[in-house]
């Protein structure tokens, strides 16, 4: 047997153990991270996923939101709910107060659906820019995250995830640049970016 057959036989062996090991059956804590581009596109893949198994799902998006967002105008006409902060990026923002006061609103109701038994995921796109700028508590939001619904899912897209969130998270995805269209002059582009 050659070395590749015995490497192959031995992955499947390890896959295979992992998957009998793999006995707890709730709902997850996915954080998808890092200064790459795809983060909301990846957890927006996650509610489609839900969605196509008939599953309940609901989205509120921090700092993005003023503008068009092909995701959003699927989802909302398949009566997906959305909270969105629509406050836009903070580098356009001249009040950091009213942009802080959107926050905390749009917590609020991200608050009522953590609550929900009734929903199967929950987007929180661009939270971790919440906490990155005090906008909101961590620990607050580490307490609605751990007493959720135990069958509930949550995806949190957006830079620089807080190390506690991270450790909180069953499954961390980074997202790493390597390169990017806007770099070599290229403009975002409907439906590849927005």
């Amino acid at each position: 047997m050659s070395y590749h057959p015995k490497k192959q036989q031995q992955h499947k062996e390890n896959v295979e153990k992992a998957i009998q090991n793999a006995q707890q059956e709730r709902g997850q804590i996915l954080v998808i991270t890092g200064n790459g581009k795809g983060k909301t596109t990846a957890g927006f893949g996650n509610t489609t996923r839900a969605l196509g198994h008939q599953q309940k799902v609901a989205v509120v998006q921090f700092v993005k939101g003023v503008g068009e967002c092909g995701e959003r105008n699927l989802l909302e006409s398949l009566n997906v709910p959305f909270h969105t902060m629509a406050t836009g990026f903070s580098w356009n923002s001249e009040d950091k107060a009213k942009d802080k006061l959107a926050a905390e609103q749009a917590w609020q109701q991200a608050k009522v659906w953590l609550q929900d038994p009734e929903l199967d995921m929950l987007l929180l796109d661009e939270l971790t820019y919440m906490i990155t700028w005090d906008f909101l508590e961590l620990n607050d939001i580490l307490n609605a995250l751990k007493n959720r619904p135990k069958e509930m899912s949550v995806i949190i897209t957006g830079r620089a995830a807080h190390r506690e969130l991270k450790e909180l998270a069953d499954t961390v995805s980074e997202v790493r640049p390597e390169k990017h269209a806007f770099h070599q002059g290229l403009m975002a582009r409907k439906g590849l970016d927005w």
